[in-house]
């Protein structure tokens, strides 16, 4: 049987592809986005999640976009979730016929 890996978070890739190899501090990019530095902190340990509030400021910081930080955060949601309910999940069945839900 084959492990499955944890989602992964958008704090993984806030710290892993931005902090460390900028060498910036949480507390610098909390600062350049009017946010409070423990946000930042808790996002990149993966204690919290980005808000799109959060996901605008940092889209504007650090040159991305707000999309970015929210698809990562969506898609995370969503292996969580998919995880949690999986066997529930695949006990319902669809409602509508695949030919008749084009």
């Amino acid at each position: 049987m084959t492990k499955k890996l944890p989602p992964m978070h958008p704090g993984e890739v806030l710290r892993e592809e931005f902090l460390l190899p900028l060498k910036m501090s949480p507390g610098r990019l909390a600062k350049a986005c009017g946010l409070p530095r423990t946000r930042i902190e808790r996002i990149a340990n993966e204690q919290t999640g980005v808000t799109a509030d959060t996901a605008l400021r940092l889209g504007r910081a650090l040159k991305t976009t707000a999309d970015f930080w929210m698809n990562l955060q969506n898609r995370y949601d969503m292996q969580v979730a998919a995880r949690e309910i999986g066997s529930a999940l695949n006990k319902i069945k669809p409602l509508i016929d695949e030919d008749k839900a084009a």
